[in-house]
């Protein structure tokens, strides 16, 4: 940083403080949400959705062999399979935009192509069974299957157009992949699969929600969560120690400390700006208050979707969270194209992910994909708010 760039720094965070409103009530209990949501995201998020995730992060760049990454989901793998696997990944994987980072991040780093990468990172919070089946149920049969479609159908155009967008370094990157050699595999595949299996098992079970029907298979299985997510957890731990040499266990953690430190630390730096400017998921209690936002969305028209879309965007939904949020803001007025819109860039994306976004794929990279899920939202909502 120059000396200028300080200068202005040291002048902007003058500024900031002596135009603060510290009186108004509204910043007061801006500044309060912000640290209640990144309390409610510290104790319902961290510990069993993120912590997981980074091991599973460290694990896939640890363990998965560069090869195959390269072969399944990368610039010379069968497109059709590549965009396939990343596209439907979410059906398994119920996390949210920030929870999906360190696998994106994983899965990148060891040369996954930039068009399944981002298809995987947009299916992943999109793409949730359960929350699809929670909308159909709240808002609508209509707008359940309008998310379902929409939700695969992006994640396949996104990458597909982030990977002509960058094809030419795509094309540097599978140029440069040098193949090492063959070596046999220290452990089968078959072992390797239970072990992925069990961490990714006790990342969705220990995540099951409360469901809204006691009845049927979902409520039964949320009956035994604990007792699905303690088996799943114990069979990590044996496969570790097991079939894992002491030095694999050290790049493992060291791995996953690293995905740790690039991202956690942006990620609750995030959640805090989100929370200051827009409050808890249905608490009007942000700088910006939710009766402005409800203005802004009622109707059909391309303002009222854009703004659907990136208010969205850029608010974080915690999994499952969106349906109920929606469901008062159609009950206050707001359009089903607008609703779609939101539903379709909300669950995908928030500023805490951007950042992170940024020092994972870089600025040009994350504006460019910012961009097509808004874009496509706000196209997705008009024709959904047409014909509804």
């Amino acid at each position: 940083m120059s000396e200028a760039q300080k200068l202005l720094a040291i002048v902007a965070v003058f500024l900031l403080a002596y135009f603060m409103p510290a009186e108004s009530g509204r910043f007061q209990g801006a500044l309060l949400e912000a640290f209640r949501m990144l309390n409610e995201y510290a104790r319902l998020h961290v510990l069993l959705c993120l912590v997981p995730a980074l091991f599973i992060a460290g694990a896939i760049s640890t363990f998965i062999r560069q090869q195959a990454v390269m072969r399944y989901l990368g610039a010379e793998a069968n497109k059709v399979l590549a965009y396939c696997v990343a596209s439907v990944s979410g059906t398994i994987l119920a996390v949210c935009s920030c929870t999906v980072l360190p696998l994106f991040a994983g899965i990148y780093s060891r040369g996954a192509g930039i068009g399944p990468a981002t298809a995987f990172l947009y299916s992943g919070p999109a793409i949730n069974v359960l929350a699809i089946i929670l909308t159909a149920r709240i808002l609508g049969f209509e707008m359940g299957v309008a998310r379902a479609v929409g939700a695969v159908a992006f994640s396949i155009v996104i990458g597909l157009i982030m990977a002509f967008i960058y094809r030419k370094e795509e094309a540097a990157k599978k140029e440069a992949f040098v193949a090492p050699a063959a070596d046999a595999p220290s452990r089968a595949l078959w072992q390797e699969i239970v072990y992925f299996g069990g961490m990714v098992a006790f990342l969705v079970f220990a995540n099951w929600a409360t469901p809204v029907d006691s009845t049927g298979l979902y409520a039964s299985v949320y009956a035994y969560k604990w007792m699905l997510a303690g088996i799943s957890l114990a069979l990590v731990v044996y496969t570790s120690l097991a079939w894992f040499v002491k030095s694999e266990l050290i790049e493992w953690r060291e791995s996953t400390w690293f995905f740790t430190k690039q991202i956690m630390p942006l990620l609750l730096g995030g959640v805090l700006v989100a929370g200051f400017l827009m409050g808890r998921p249905g608490m009007d209690s942000g700088i910006i208050p939710d009766e402005y936002i409800i203005m802004l969305v009622g109707g059909n028209s391309l303002w009222a979707n854009l703004f659907a879309s990136v208010v969205g965007a850029f608010m974080y939904f915690a999994t499952l969270t969106e349906v109920p949020i929606l469901q008062g803001l159609m009950g206050s007025g707001m359009g089903k194209g607008p609703a779609l819109a939101l539903l379709l860039a909300g669950p995908a994306l928030s500023l805490p992910s951007m950042i992170v976004l940024r020092q994972i794929m870089g600025t040009e990279k994350t504006a460019v994909y910012v961009s097509l899920v808004v874009i496509m939202a706000t196209i997705t909502g008009m024709m959904y708010g047409a014909w509804f």
